[in-house]
């Protein structure tokens, strides 16, 4: 259940991408103005994550997840009955603050129950059912376009938010009673201030936030490059994406099985690594113009590698935070989704004529990556988790 909450914003994001091409026809907008749909999403969901995260620190899980799902139900409703860019954003922007609730929430009810290794390894289940909706998101909006416009894309999200809602009243279970949350403590801001002091966890939030940037360069630019570019239709690119998010499952089942053994930052080390490698690998076959398979065979290895990082960042990051995960989470959402949203049009600017500028915006954002794990983080100076 808290997989399935967690993949509301993703689905949010993902179920719509085979359509943005025909959004853009149809609004009679720009690439870069169809992008924007994207990257209003992503800032409220990031924005979402701050309010909520605290919240539910004070008020416990169930409250703000059930108030956040009825928004992304309200939000996606206006989002299909939409005509122009204006509205269509403004509720873009409200449907991602919706779906955070959901996420944020989940991530913290996991934090209440586990902790150390065990973790590590049941971020890594929650990240294999949400690892799904990439998977199958643009599969069944590929599939939806051919019964329906983008408007039917965000009818189909406001059955997903009421699907949520029922689950959040009805199955889920409340894992911060009463007697655990703080009578009084710190203010909001004061809550932030104690999380954002912890130097590891500044690092992290950096290396998690530019780690996801990457990832989203190619979810902003993909249905460009692959329709576009490469000739794909609607229903093949939706398969492509299905085939690029096994590598984000497979990357992420991998590391939850190889923590115990290497530690968490190791693993983080080498990833970050191999990601800079197949992004340059990208560049380069992209400049030999060696077509589709020169793009899609390193794109798959590169989504793999990022796979790797996102339970070790995430269950070291509020391994730290037990005591405020509401909020420890809140920030790692934000940082995440704030910094894909703010990277995301410098795809649109640089141009999505080809690969290259795919490639160069994923090569730097994991260049820095590594600067603030080595840097920040200082994977020698942290203790492994038990």
């Amino acid at each position: 259940m808290l997989g399935m909450l967690t993949a509301l914003g993703p689905f949010t994001i993902d179920l719509y991408l085979p359509a943005i091409p025909a959004l853009q026809l149809d609004l009679g907008i720009t690439e870069a103005a169809a992008q924007l749909t994207l990257t209003g999403t992503v800032f409220g969901f990031a924005a979402g994550q701050l309010l909520v995260g605290p919240l539910s620190d004070r008020l416990g899980r169930r409250g703000p997840l059930i108030a956040a799902t009825v928004l992304h139900v309200a939000a996606s409703t206006g989002a299909a009955l939409s005509e122009d860019l204006g509205p269509l954003m403004l509720f873009r922007v409200l449907q991602g603050i919706g779906a955070a609730g959901s996420s944020v929430v989940a991530i913290a009810m996991v934090r209440d129950l586990y902790d150390g290794l065990r973790l590590v390894k049941m971020m890594s289940y929650v990240a294999l059912v949400n690892g799904m909706a990439p998977i199958f998101a643009p599969v069944i909006g590929s599939q939806l376009l051919l019964l329906t416009d983008w408007h039917g894309i965000f009818g189909a999200l406001a059955g997903y938010g009421i699907f949520a809602f029922a689950t959040a009243v009805l199955l889920l279970n409340e894992s911060l009673p009463p007697e655990r949350r703080p009578t009084s403590g710190p203010k909001l801001l004061r809550r932030y201030s104690l999380v954002l002091r912890d130097r590891v966890f500044v690092g992290l939030l950096l290396v998690g936030g530019l780690n996801f940037s990457g990832l989203f360069s190619y979810l902003s630019a993909s249905p460009f490059v692959f329709q576009d570019v490469y000739g794909l239709n609607e229903q093949a690119y939706g398969l492509l994406f299905m085939v690029n998010s096994l590598g984000v499952v497979a990357g992420v089942q991998t590391s939850a099985r190889l923590v115990h053994r290497f530690g968490a930052q190791w693993i983080i080390a080498g990833a970050t690594l191999a990601q800079v490698f197949f992004a340059l690998c990208i560049i380069a076959g992209d400049q030999l113009h060696l077509g589709f398979w020169g793009t899609a065979v390193p794109l798959w290895f590169y989504i793999c590698a990022t796979g790797f990082n996102f339970p070790c960042i995430q269950g070291l990051a509020l391994h730290r935070h037990g005591a405020q995960a509401g909020t420890a989470a809140a920030l790692l959402g934000a940082a995440t989704f704030g910094f894909s949203g703010a990277i995301s049009p410098v795809v649109g600017l640089l141009g999505v004529g080809s690969a290259t500028p795919m490639g160069s915006v994923m090569v730097a954002c994991i260049l820095l990556a590594i600067a603030a794990l080595w840097l920040v983080v200082r994977p020698r100076q942290v203790p492994r988790m038990t």
